[in-house]
């Protein structure tokens, strides 16, 4: 894949952006896309290891980048709000937020205890609303501010065994919506996009601990997309910029299906 350098795009020219989950896959790469066009971007991440390698592989591939790192849990308020300030005081502004940390939770719902409920909806819901809620008052300020949640394909189309991840997808959806409704006339615009299956660093690691080969993992989503395959974090990261950018100046509540077809099998 051709890496383009900060001279040749600007899509995000002068701005700077919040990206939660940055530590890995569609996260990190997020910040390498959104740095490869000019903008300052301040990283969170529960996984201080992780989040402190993709800050080094985004310096060595842009080394001009503007970059800045926080470890926190995304389910606390304080670590949002903190975040934002380190953001403003490393950048002196904040144009666009990306919502992209998740947990997930693989029970049954005949099976699943409050306990779960509570801790899934703390991170995908509430972290979420903590991170627009501490965001919003600098995205006002900027004028042309962007918020995109990243949701998921299930959010909108049914399977097993991922009721809550799933129903707190859904969710997102509901609250960028509300967001979109409540932020236009302040000039901030809302929009969620949907991953299809990706092939992060996550899903590698759950087939090595299985014992599956990387090579097996990529022949098992081809009946999960119309094109048959995985798709990479670039793939996801690229309607992200594209939301978060002024070219989408004129759309604001849309979720965006970035699945492959998913939604319409």
């Amino acid at each position: 894949m051709r890496r383009r350098t900060m001279q040749q795009e600007s899509r995000l020219k002068d701005k700077a952006a919040l990206i939660t989950g940055g530590g890995g896959g569609i996260g990190a790469a997020t910040a390498r896309t959104f740095c490869s066009e000019g903008a300052a971007v301040m990283l969170v991440d529960a996984n201080a290891q992780a989040l402190e390698q993709t800050v080094a592989e985004i310096k060595r591939l842009y080394p001009q980048a503007r970059i800045a790192s926080l470890a926190a849990d995304v389910s606390s308020e304080e670590g949002a709000s903190r975040a934002v300030r380190q953001a403003e005081e490393a950048f002196e502004r904040l144009d666009v937020l990306v919502n992209n940390a998740a947990m997930r939770n693989y029970s049954a719902i005949a099976d699943v205890t409050p306990a779960e409920w509570q801790a899934i909806v703390s991170v995908n819901l509430i972290g979420m609303s903590n991170y627009c809620k501490a965001a919003l008052p600098l995205l006002r300020k900027a004028g042309g501010g962007s918020i995109v949640n990243v949701s998921s394909c299930y959010a909108v189309t049914g399977r097993k065994g991922m009721g809550l991840y799933d129903a707190t997808k859904a969710g997102m959806l509901a609250l960028t919506r509300t967001l979109a409704f409540e932020e236009a006339a302040h000039g901030v615009r809302a929009n969620a996009v949907c991953p299809g299956s990706t092939l992060t660093d996550f899903h590698v690691g759950r087939a090595q601990a299985a014992g599956k080969s990387v090579d097996v993992l990529k022949t098992q989503r081809q009946d999960t997309s119309l094109l048959g395959r995985w798709a990479s974090p670039e793939e996801i990261a690229w309607p992200i910029l594209w939301l978060a950018s002024d070219e989408a100046s004129f759309i604001t509540g849309t979720t965006l299906m970035v699945d492959g077809g998913l939604h319409v099998m």
